[in-house]
């Protein structure tokens, strides 16, 4: 018997030897982490990928591929361990030195690959984050149905602006007869002031290839500048609530008429970004419409779900809604869709 607890003991300690050594293996494999300091502060944990011109291209473990200018922040480079250090062969280009003080090197993505993609993209824009998406969907019963959506989008940040540039383009058709025929553009500029304050500017431009009013072509191109000021509530990385009031004017060109009409309307808004766990981000803006000079109202809410799931791809639902458009020469509409994007 005693020696039967003796042979148990001392399988349990072998396994619980190798079980250690084990672990210590695969944590000496496990690479250091660089650190991406930002002037204000924050810190993001990842990877160092390589330094494009004025422009550091890190990958994150939280939100992915970031391209950020050398103005704005600096890498602190993790020190790898003298055991790692042996097991990574010195690249091409990159003296011992180099190597020794832990300098991070560039990997070399495959050939066509997202990643690569991306970084040549990244390369070419800049400092500028962008996502091209994509929705479509074909549907065969009494009728062919199918409808497409393509949009693409740049962002840049700086420590007090904010600039947004997007375009998209929705089309649809029932037994190869347009119902939707949209060319839409929009951009946004914000600006903070201290006391948490800040100023927008958010100007849209929207063509409508296939509207009828009465069954009659009311094909129409509308622009609508919006110019407020409005306060940060909350202001965190992980959370922004904004609220503000602005001026609106809308211009709208009747093509089928040849008319154009010019009318000023205030505005209340309210804005909410959130970044939440497994790299999901929120967004809601909604805006309120009421014409002091005619006393009517209208809506206006956009709410999207993004989820990566690569450091380049990601996929988000979107529900939009327009309901009593101040100019009632435009079109009301109700969408939801699923979106696949391509980051860079």
């Amino acid at each position: 018997m005693f020696r039967r607890w003796i042979a148990i003991i001392i399988i349990m300690a072998g396994a619980l030897g190798a079980r250690e050594s084990a672990r210590a293996q695969t944590e000496e494999k496990k690479p250091a982490l660089d650190e991406l300091v930002y002037h204000d502060g924050d810190r993001v944990r990842g990877h160092l990928i390589e330094q494009s011109g004025d422009v550091l291209v890190f990958r994150s473990e939280r939100f992915g591929l970031l391209h950020v200018p050398v103005a704005e922040a600096k890498v602190i480079v993790a020190e790898q361990s003298p055991k790692v250090a042996k097991q990574q062969p010195e690249p091409p280009g990159v003296t011992k030195s180099e190597a020794a003080a832990g300098e991070s090197v560039a990997v070399a993505p495959a050939p066509f690959s997202p990643r690569a993609l991306a970084l040549l993209l990244g390369r070419y824009f800049g400092a500028w984050h962008g996502r091209f998406s994509f929705s479509g969907d074909m549907l065969s019963d009494t009728s062919d149905r199918e409808t497409v959506t393509i949009e693409s989008k740049l962002e840049r940040k700086w420590t007090r602006d904010e600039v947004q540039l997007t375009g998209r383009y929705d089309f649809g058709s029932v037994d190869d007869a347009r119902t939707t025929d949209i060319l839409k553009a929009d951009g946004s500029y914000r600006h903070d002031f201290p006391r948490h304050l800040f100023f927008t500017y958010r100007p849209t431009l929207e063509w409508n290839r296939n509207y009828f009013v009465d069954y009659q072509p009311a094909d129409y191109v509308l622009l609508q500048q919006e110019l407020g000021m409005g306060v940060n509530l909350v202001n965190t990385e992980a959370h922004k609530v904004r609220t503000g009031i602005s001026e609106n004017i809308f211009d709208v060109w009747q093509i089928s008429q040849n008319q154009h009409h010019e009318q000023p309307i205030e505005s209340v808004f309210g804005e909410w970004e959130a970044k939440l766990p497994w790299r999901v981000t929120l967004t809601d803006r909604g805006v309120y419409y009421y014409s002091l000079a005619k006393g009517t109202s209208g809506w206006e809410n956009r709410f999207e779900i993004n989820k990566k799931l690569t450091e380049t791809m990601t996929v988000g639902v979107r529900h939009e809604l327009r309901y009593n458009d101040p100019d009632l020469r435009s079109s009301d509409y109700h969408l939801l869709r699923l979106m696949l994007g391509f980051d860079f």
